[in-house]
């Protein structure tokens, strides 16, 4: 078994909290990842649970034994850096046969294991080059085949791919995937990029200021984030927010932006008078070229041809917003369009705390100025 469990870890360098008592299960054969801008103390948290870091508070255990005093070498764990951190003196069969020879390995076994890993990873007709004489992605195939190589509880992995280019990037992605679910192994995957997070992770904890802010299967973090944080950090781009003030004297419900009157369905009725954001994606905001009811009128400002869409910033009223458009449809810059908007689609956020809200009573009472972007803090970042 290969669980891991955090229990209120802490982590702090000089008055900065870079983990701030994190609480966090991950199943055995699980594939989790930290994602969160740098700072957050992503990779922090990361090298707690290695042992690399010694935790000020609280409790690590893997596989339900308590590792948090354990040294690197007993808590069965293997860790694929950034920086690949092979060793450039000894040959690619060397470097993934470096974790069983300091495990004490037969020659039989590493030769078997070494095979094994290499054969998963692609890299067999690589084994007798030394790693200058092997591309960044070649490398970083040499990197996790000797993480696999030791048959580890858990396997850590620390942004893998950032050093990579583009394309390589994306096909590393699919391939580490279906990799890691041959092995069936339990993993933990720290990422600032949110694309290798949706598409990767079984769940994903989203990271800020040291805290875990919400945690989650892909698809709901994206569709239903737990705060104005997390709407804004997930997505390309990230979610619109704009303040809204919802109407409900008798009639339907509508919420009034300040480019126009939207209306609402009558569960936004609890919401009326209430200090509230509206949160909506760029795809679920229809975007017309002529009039129509329940529309509101905006103005393109910007048009970006991305091949599949056209991402369009508008303004309507003082609101900028990014919507997205079939290709087919390229209206010019200052031109008129119109906005429909499906009421079911919107997420609300309370105005002073960002928190998501599904009925009135969460809703924070005092009146302030609406939010409507991810907080700054004005804290010293984290170490990441």
């Amino acid at each position: 078994m290969a669980e891991v469990r955090f229990q209120s870890v802490r982590k702090t360098f000089g008055k900065v909290a870079a983990v701030d008592d994190v609480d966090l299960e991950i199943a055995d054969g699980e594939f989790v990842v930290l994602l969160g801008p740098s700072g957050c103390g992503k990779t922090t948290l990361l090298r707690c649970l290695a042992g690399l870091e010694k935790v000020d508070g609280g409790k690590v255990e893997i596989g339900g034994r308590n590792a948090t005093d354990l040294p690197p070498r007993r808590r069965r764990i293997a860790m694929v850096f950034q920086s690949y951190a092979v060793f450039p003196h000894m040959k690619v069969y060397d470097n993934v046969a470096f974790g069983l020879k300091m495990q004490r390995e037969s020659k039989a076994t590493i030769k078997e294991r070494v095979g094994s890993a290499a054969s998963l990873l692609h890299i067999e007709d690589y084994l007798d080059r030394y790693p200058s004489q092997l591309s960044g992605g070649q490398r970083q195939r040499v990197a996790v085949a000797r993480a696999i190589a030791t048959k580890a509880d858990v396997l850590l992995m620390d942004e893998p791919l950032s050093n990579l280019d583009a394309l390589l990037r994306m096909e590393m992605r699919a391939e580490l995937k279906a990799l890691l679910q041959k092995l069936d192994a339990t993993t933990i995957y720290v990422t600032h990029d949110q694309v290798e997070a949706l598409s990767m992770g079984d769940r994903i904890a989203v990271m800020n200021s040291g805290r875990i802010v919400q945690v989650d299967n892909p698809l709901a973090v994206y569709d239903q984030p737990a705060d104005i944080f997390v709407g804004g950090f997930i997505g390309t781009p990230p979610m619109n927010f704009v303040a809204a003030q919802v109407i409900a004297n008798g009639a339907a419900p509508t919420a009034q932006l300040s480019g126009g009157t939207l209306p609402l369905g009558e569960d936004a009725r609890p919401l009326a008078g209430k200090d509230v954001v509206l949160g909506i994606r760029a795809e679920s905001i229809n975007v017309q070229t002529t009039p129509g009811d329940g529309m509101i009128r905006a103005s393109v400002v910007v048009v970006e041809p991305l091949g599949s869409h056209n991402l369009l910033t508008v303004r309507t009223g003082d609101d900028m917003l990014k919507v997205s458009t079939p290709p087919n449809l390229f209206p010019a810059p200052e031109s008129d369009v119109w906005l429909q908007i499906a009421p079911e689609r919107i997420r609300w956020m309370d105005a002073v705390t960002g928190a998501a809200v599904s009925d009135a009573s969460e809703v924070t009472p005092s009146r302030v100025d609406v939010l409507t972007r991810a907080p700054d803090t004005g804290a010293a970042p984290a170490p990441s």
